[in-house]
């Protein structure tokens, strides 16, 4: 037997709908101003990778850079990330988590895996058996969207080479 397929369409949406879901009812749980989802992203990836320069920060998002620069200010005042040049070329800086900002990812992250116990309390418990098998290849999938966008790649130019024989126009 094959394998059954994946219906992409259902499992984006739902990932969606639970993300979106999660994020307002936990929203008022933490006391926190609300956060953007673009920001919350910034700042996500920043303190999974500490160090990260805002050009990788944008490469990561599939943003441009401008964009991402405007939300880093916001988070730069709001004292959620530092800017660290580079002793050696002044011209590179990395970004760094602050303290708060790593307070507010553990409280929103608390808040986040509360609003799941009590949605997930309303499952049959084998329903429950079915998330918990599924979180390592859902934790799988999730870093292979994590990944940074790339460029797509230009199509190789055709070259002709008018003297093979495939190439030539019959003579009459």
């Amino acid at each position: 037997m094959g394998e059954k397929p994946v219906d992409h369409v259902a499992l984006a949406v739902c990932m969606i709908d639970i993300s979106s879901d999660i994020r307002r009812k936990s929203l008022n749980e933490t006391g926190l101003r609300p956060i953007s989802n673009g920001v919350l992203e910034i700042l996500r990836v920043i303190e999974s990778h500490p160090g990260v320069t805002v050009a990788e920060v944008a490469a990561r998002l599939g943003r441009q850079l401008s964009n991402v620069s405007v939300q880093l200010r916001e988070l730069v005042a709001a004292g959620l990330v530092t800017r660290v040049k580079d002793a050696a070329d002044k011209r590179y800086v990395s970004l760094h988590p602050t303290d708060e900002s790593k307070r507010i990812k553990s409280l929103l992250e608390g808040a986040w895996a509360e609003a799941l116990t009590k949605a997930s309390e309303r499952l049959l418990p084998e329903e429950r058996d079915q998330i918990a098998a599924s979180l390592p290849a859902l934790e799988r999938l999730a870093s292979f969207l994590a990944e940074p966008e790339k460029a797509p790649e230009k199509a190789p130019e055709r070259v002709l080479d008018n003297t093979a024989p495939d190439n030539r126009t019959p003579s009459n």
